[in-house]
């Protein structure tokens, strides 16, 4: 898939005239003309999709490319009968025609493809985009020598007609265009100041000035508005935009309720499922034709991650990095050469490709260097506007939550999940509402969906501070229906997010003996350590670190079997570092560290973490090695430096470890020393005087994942 510009990809979301525009400097003068006439079909293609505003604009630009087209045609006509080279300066005039054609192009598909509100906001800065295009063709005709070609009469009459009016055209603005722009800008000056706007009003402007005649409508503008979001217009006010955001998500629901969301939900789910189902699928089961325009030129499969060459042609990264690295020093389809290897990413066809796969039920990956994405955004660039709109939102989910059909409480508690993503301000509004509680309910719930969202929500609230301590104190059974979920969730991500709960929850030190007293939660986390996901591995093992941080808490977790959890994780790469952590500290406690310096297991997988794991993998290994040898006495020492490869792996941390792994191989030399092991008598040389006695702190990361 082709691209007129160089250097900067055809991005839909920012200013579409923005970026570095070239025409192809090596075709003849007959195969410039023909490329002009192909791109002019696909501009004149591209402004069929119903231009919600700019209409007036749009059709009048329509018109001149129809023009230009029957002049390109009459041009090429005359290459048939009388195939001259073109005169200098009508080759350079057909090369800026090719660039105002590729810009026209995108200009409306800028305008087709944009979300309304976004077009409508910036309103004015494209009313002048298609001005200052009038202007460039005006100029471009006043300097082409109609003269020096061979153009049919009529034609020729056309083109000066074109000439006179784009030079008579005036900056337009569309006054209905203009008067909805300011009625958005008042509906967020009234939740800025504090108050409502009138519901009437909103029924207006959302249904009949924007037509968004139901929640689906709705849903649709609020995912276009957080994509554009994060594509991060450099020119917009982005906290004009979160208050859009946020003003069309509470007119999807005081406008159009629940009933129609119901039905949404359900089919969303199932989309959801679709997006979950493995790509591997049997051509009988699944067969589907990918649009040639998504697929590399090069692999002729569907592009993950489409960037822009030097020449304008796009192509997956992964294949033209290949082909540069190979050698080639030429664009593949074009034959043109590379005038340097930077690639750009295309997002705009990215977020086709996107939308594409999502309709289709393909998963599809982020690639690497992904955009901030929308909620982080969000957060940032709130404002008081979108704050009191969302509260005002959360206001009519939560009565939802309370007195709703069971098929409405499940929309409910998605659209909270979702509302709790961004910002600490939505997280104790939320709260605030009374909505704990309620989601609680939901958590014994029979619908998965709702189950799911529910926990998650719950999840997302606790990251705010202050919500941690009504969950636990205020809110009677709310930790013993997340262990409820942990234990017997319907769903994976349920019980996952169950557990990343109480990892949030154990943030707070005086919460974690409750936790762990709390019947259940200790031999969950264990459980799902043992068999749960890589994602939820990574939640049980943080959250029972969280929890071996109390010395109160280190033998009910050895009675409740989250010691055997802990060692047999030592094995597994995505958990081992956090495992090794909370081991060293659970072991300080002498009965904990007999248990698990009386297991061979337990010592083989810690050596084994000092061989193969990461830096912060072998520092908390040997720490847990000098803390066991510390607590666990004589017996458990020997066990340690009878270890085989001891001495070679402990002499390499003296080397090359961290300053806290050096330190702590230095003491476990020493303690290994005194049962004369010769496993150890290598490093003995190899131990510095500078290193201190044993420092008890332990590095592991506390970031609570937002879902």
């Amino acid at each position: 898939m082709s691209s007129p510009m160089a250097f900067v990809a055809a991005r839909r979301l920012r200013y579409p005239l923005s970026g570095a525009f070239f025409a192809p400097g090596d075709l003849t003068d007959a195969a410039l003309v023909r490329a002009i006439a192909a791109l002019s079909s696909d501009a004149a293609a591209a402004a069929r999709s119903p231009v919600p505003f700019q209409r007036r604009n749009a059709t009048s630009l329509v018109r001149r490319l129809r023009v230009l087209a029957a002049f390109l045609e009459s041009l090429e006509e005359s290459y048939y009968r009388h195939p001259p080279r073109l005169p200098p300066l009508a080759a350079f005039c057909l090369g800026e025609l090719y660039i105002f054609v590729s810009k026209a192009k995108l200009l409306l598909e800028y305008c087709s493809e944009s979300s309304r509100l976004w077009l409508l906001l910036r309103n004015p800065q494209v009313s002048s985009n298609f001005h200052d295009l009038a202007q460039e063709l005006a100029t471009l005709l006043d300097v082409l020598p109609l003269d020096d070609l061979c153009l049919a009469e009529d034609v020729r009459e056309q083109v000066e007609l074109l000439r006179l009016q784009c030079r008579r055209s005036n900056l337009f603005v569309d006054p209905h265009d203009e008067n909805l722009r300011r009625k958005i800008y008042s509906f967020l000056a009234r939740f800025d100041a504090g108050e409502a706007p009138d519901p009437a009003d909103l029924r207006s402007t959302y249904v009949d000035g924007l037509g968004m005649g139901n929640a689906s409508a709705c849903c649709a503008e609020i995912e276009l508005l957080e994509e554009q979001v994060s594509n991060q217009e450099e020119d917009m006010d982005l906290s004009v935009v979160i208050g859009a955001v946020a003003l069309t998500r509470y007119c999807r629901f005081l406008l159009f309720g629940f009933q129609e969301m119901e039905v949404e939900s359900s089919c969303g789910d199932q989309r959801k499922a679709s997006r979950k189902r493995p790509s591997s699928q049997g051509s009988s089961d699944f067969s589907l034709t990918i649009p040639k325009d998504l697929c590399c030129p090069i692999s002729l499969d569907l592009m993950k991650d489409p960037v822009v060459v030097s020449t304008g042609q796009t192509y997956d990264r992964a294949s033209i990095s290949q082909w540069i690295d190979e050698g080639h020093r030429t664009c593949p389809n074009s034959g043109q050469t590379l005038a340097n290897g930077g690639l750009v990413p295309n997002r705009a066809l990215r977020s086709l490709i996107c939308r594409w796969c999502t309709a289709h039920g393909i998963p599809i990956e982020a690639p690497d260097g992904a955009e901030v994405s929308a909620e982080s955004l969000a957060a940032a660039c709130t404002s008081k506007a979108a704050i009191e709109a969302d509260k005002a939102t959360a206001r009519i989910l939560v009565r939802q939550l309370s007195a709703g059909s069971q098929e409405s409480k499940a929309v409910a508690a998605r659209e909270l999940r979702l509302l709790a993503r961004t910002g600490k301000e939505n997280r104790s509004f939320i709260a605030e509402a009374g909505a704990i509680p309620l989601l609680c309910r939901l958590f014994q719930s029979s619908n998965p969906i709702a189950q799911e969202n529910a926990v998650t929500t719950i999840l997302n609230i606790s990251i705010h501070d202050g919500n941690k301590r009504r969950i636990m104190e205020e809110e009677e059974g709310c930790l013993r229906l997340t262990v409820h979920v942990l234990m017997h969730g319907l769903t994976a991500e349920a019980r996952e997010n169950a557990a990343a709960t109480l990892f949030s929850l154990s943030a707070v030190h005086d919460f974690k003996k409750k936790i762990v007293d709390q019947q259940g939660a200790v031999a969950g986390l264990a459980n799902l350590l043992m068999q749960g996901s890589t994602r939820g591995k990574r939640d049980a093992a943080m959250a029972l670190f969280n929890l071996s941080t109390h010395p109160e808490c280190w033998c009910r977790m050895l009675d409740l079997g989250a010691v055997p959890a802990l060692v047999g994780a030592l094995r597994d790469e995505s958990v081992a570092e956090d495992a090794a952590a909370a081991l060293q500290l659970l072991v300080r406690q002498p009965i904990v560290a007999e248990a698990v310096g009386s297991e061979d297991a337990a010592i083989t997988n810690l050596v084994g973490l000092m061989r193969r794991g990461t830096p912060k993998g072998k520092e908390n290994a040997v720490a847990a090695l000098q803390e066991l040898c510390r607590r666990g006495g004589l017996p458990v020492t020997r066990r340690v430096a009878r270890m085989p490869a001891l001495g070679g792996l402990i002499q390499a941390i003296l080397f090359t470890g961290t300053m806290r792994a050096r330190r702590k191989a230095t003491l476990l030399v020493r303690m290994c020393r005194r049962c004369e092991s010769p496993a150890v008598m290598a490093c003995e040389s190899s131990r510095g005087s500078g290193f201190g006695s044993g420092d008890a702190s332990v590095s592991m990361p506390v970031q609570v994942p937002v879902l």
